[in-house]
């Protein structure tokens, strides 16, 4: 089972979720600055990830999705990476780098799956 984890940042606080083995699947779209705000964007990740659109990007004359959606883009480096969008459009996830569309995709799946019941642990400073 996975969990989110509330880390304090210089400037407010962040939040990543992982997968049941430890690994980092998504991150908080920006640092929020209270406590309270950074349990919304949790919320709001764990509401929006099971409903999502799929938007892939890196497909010619791909199809907009409406949001919620995840995206599937390619970097400057040129590997995979997706981003959940929340109904208003905004960035609420975002994804590491994945070489492989099928292992950015499997990232997505982790999300949709982890994210609803996952528990809320705030890291230690």
């Amino acid at each position: 089972m996975g969990k989110f984890m509330i880390k304090t940042a210089k400037n407010g606080f962040t939040f990543s979720l992982k997968a049941g083995n430890g690994e980092v699947i998504a991150v908080g779209g920006e640092v929020y600055n209270t406590l309270a705000s950074v349990k919304n964007g949790i919320a709001s990740v764990a509401k929006n990830a099971p409903i999502a659109n799929l938007e892939d990007q890196t497909v010619e004359g791909f199809e907009t999705q409406t949001n919620p959606k995840f995206e599937i883009y390619k970097d400057k480096a040129g590997e995979f990476r997706f981003r959940l969008k929340a109904k208003n459009g905004e960035i609420i996830a975002a994804s590491e780098g994945y070489v492989k569309k099928d292992s950015c995709k499997n990232g997505i799946e982790s999300v949709r799956k982890n994210a609803p019941d996952a528990p809320v642990i705030e890291e230690d400073k």
